[in-house]
Parts: C-alpha cells; structure tokens; sequence
C-alpha cells in the first residue's frame, strides 16, 4: 500500500480542496515542533459519519483548552466533511479532521501570532485490530501513565497527549500484542493507548471513571447501549489487582469500534463472551442503522 503522503485524492485544507500529494505544510509549522494540534477521527458509515457532530463540536473544545480558537463552527467542520467524502466518492471510511498552529511570525513556544489551519482526509481503514475482533486482542502493560488533570488538557483530544501513546504501543507490538492498557498517575486502570476500555464480571460492566483521560464518543454510546438493555455499568476507579476477577473485557473507540480483548499482560485472561458479542453486534448495527 502507498504511503499516506503518497496517494490519489483530494483533502480539504483551510476552506478548499487540494490533491492529496499537495496537501503539505512547512517545516516550520508550530505544531511540527510544539505538538499545537487537536484532532478527531471519526467513521462513516454507508455515507453518514456516526456522531459527526459531536465529533467537530469536541474539535472545537479541544481546541478552546489549548488556547487555540477554531475559526470554523461545527456546521462548517461537519460540511467540510462531507466535501470530501463526496470529492473521493466515499461511502465507507475513516475520517480524520486536525487543527493546528501553523507557521507565522513566532517559532518560540508562544505561537498567538500564527495562523490557525484545518484540514480533513479521508481513507478505507478496516478493522484497527485485525483478527482481534473476533480472537480476542491481547494488550500489554504500559510503562507510562496517563498524567494529573493539573498537568494536562485531559478532556482535550491534542496531539501531544499521544506521545507516550506511541511509546506504549510501540513497546506492546515488539512483545507480539495489539496493543497496550495504560494505568493512570494513581495507578488505577485507565485505558488503552486509543481505545476505552470495559469489563465484565457477574453480568454487570465495570468501566473507569475518565476523570484523567478523554470520555470517549464511543464509550458513551456503549454505556448508553448497555444501560437501554438493562444491564447495571459501574464507572469507577479499578486497580489493576482486580483484573483477575473480571470474566470479559473490551475495548471501544472510533477506529477500534467494539474490539474483544483475551488476555493483558501474562496474568489475566478473559472469555469472547455473550455480553461481548452481543454489544460489539448491537454496536454494528447502530453504526450502520
């Protein structure tokens, strides 16, 4: 597959359309060296991006808690989605929208002085985990810990905030798994490098409590789809000697959807049970309704 600076198509950038191999910015935009960047990803789904709007409205707050105006309302993010899924003659895709301080007078760490740019792209991405959604993924342990509220934008979906994303993913695929669970700065269970994550035990759904970590669009849908069946979520602190008497576990998010995880770490293992199968189909068929 050619590389993502490498293909036909168009991308919207800054309120136009542009071939996707022209879809470049300079070496000395701010964000390239100051991580300035909130961003979305969002799927779409037989022609309608599910949640779109809450996806650009987020944008926009992100933006807000990094001191980074928008210069777009919701209604103009949302329509220059669209632009671009009609431009390539998608139905079915991967949308991501990203926001930045680009290159202007200042390239010290304050950047008020510079442009705010956007653009939105568009691609076939299939499933995040491969086979893991009906396997089961395994996930590592991460090293690094999602940080105190009071050293963060928590709420914020920035760029910056990924770095030890990355790290953590990258340590967890060289020991052969999907991906890796990321404990917070008390040491409570937190999530996974992009994805939420869920447990199941006595029939009843324990999720952490995102009060260091971004609520996830897609973790409040599947708490929503949980609690419409009757089913009891408990949204609360987990420490990670619990996760032995957990039965199930899953992870949700935009590009992982509803992904059943089998094993974190060497020590706990969980069941592709009935509850995880059924929500991961209950959720398909939301997304595509």
């Amino acid at each position: 597959m050619a590389g993502y600076d490498d293909r036909d198509g168009q991308i919207w950038m800054d309120g136009k359309l542009v071939p996707w191999r022209d879809a470049n910015v300079h070496i000395l935009t701010h964000a390239l060296h100051y991580a300035s960047a909130v961003f979305e990803g969002e799927r779409c789904y037989n022609g309608t991006i599910f949640k779109g709007r809450e996806h650009s409205e987020r944008l926009i707050r992100s933006g807000a808690l990094l001191d980074m105006p928008l210069p777009y309302t919701a209604d103009e993010i949302d329509a220059a989605k669209a632009l671009v899924l009609e431009a390539n003659g998608m139905r079915d895709a991967y949308v991501r929208v990203v926001a930045w301080r680009g290159a202007g007078e200042d390239m010290g760490v304050a950047s008020a002085r510079n442009p705010l740019r956007m653009a939105v792209a568009a691609w076939e991405w299939g499933a995040y985990y491969g086979d893991a959604k009906t396997s089961g993924a395994k996930l590592d342990i991460a090293k690094w810990r999602r940080p105190s509220p009071d050293t963060i934008p928590c709420k914020a979906k920035a760029a910056g905030l990924y770095m030890i994303c990355t790290m953590s993913k990258h340590a967890a695929t060289a020991k052969g798994c999907s991906d890796a669970m990321m404990l917070d700065y008390r040491g409570y269970v937190a999530e996974a490098t992009g994805a939420n994550i869920f447990f199941v035990k006595d029939g009843e759904v324990h999720t952490p409590l995102p009060d260091c970590f971004l609520d996830g669009i897609t973790r409040r849908t599947v708490i929503g789809l949980l609690q419409e069946k009757g089913i009891k979520v408990h949204e609360r602190h987990i420490k990670p000697e619990e996760l032995e008497g957990f039965e199930q576990c899953w992870l949700t998010g935009t590009a992982a959807e509803v992904t059943p995880v089998g094993q974190i770490g060497e020590d706990f293992r969980f069941e592709v049970g009935a509850l995880t199968r059924d929500i991961a189909e209950t959720y398909e068929k939301l997304v595509r309704s």
